[in-house]
């Protein structure tokens, strides 16, 4: 085995030891740390893939603005949204597929042929692909995540006592 491949699968059990903890966590605090190492490990990934980019997007979006992004907002909240009685653990069916599924992904990297590097793309294309050709694309993705994350927000926020019909005149 090469020393790619084990890195590989170094990374990769780290990756997903850092996403059951971030599933079955029962601190609010300890899950947005632990999605931060499994995007992190990820950004490793494409990094181990030879697509830097990829890697580097991974690391600024999702490990860095999205894990404080979470984070902010549980400081804006100021609640507890996992109660201390909550499960610590997930039940046996969904831990038995995820310990299948992972064996089975062991598997097929073990059997697979050695990575061969294809062609390389050029970064400034992509950016131009991205933010010129699809721009509008980018802009309603970007409209969508606010609008579920103002949702989010309303949904989240305490219950307001509704006003009283006391001072109306009718």
């Amino acid at each position: 085995m090469n020393p790619e491949t084990v890195s590989f699968l170094v990374v990769g059990a780290g990756t997903f030891v850092a996403a059951a903890f971030a599933l079955t966590s029962r601190e609010i605090v300890h899950t947005i740390v632990y999605i931060g190492a499994f995007f992190a490990g990820l950004a490793t990934i494409y990094f181990l893939l030879q697509a830097p980019f990829l890697g580097l997007l991974q690391l600024a979006v999702y490990a860095g603005a999205v894990t404080i992004l979470l984070m902010f907002a549980v400081m804006v909240l100021r609640k507890r949204i996992f109660a201390r009685e909550a499960r610590a653990f997930l039940s046996v069916g969904p831990s038995v597929v995820a310990i299948l599924l992972g064996l089975v992904l062991v598997d097929l990297a073990l059997r697979a042929p050695s990575y061969v590097a294809g062609p390389y793309y050029s970064v400034s294309e992509l950016s131009q692909n991205l933010f010129l050709v699809n721009g509008g694309w980018l802009l309603l993705l970007g409209l969508v995540m606010l609008s579920a994350l103002t949702g989010g927000v309303h949904l989240a926020r305490e219950t307001r006592k509704a006003p009283t019909a006391k001072g109306v005149k009718g």
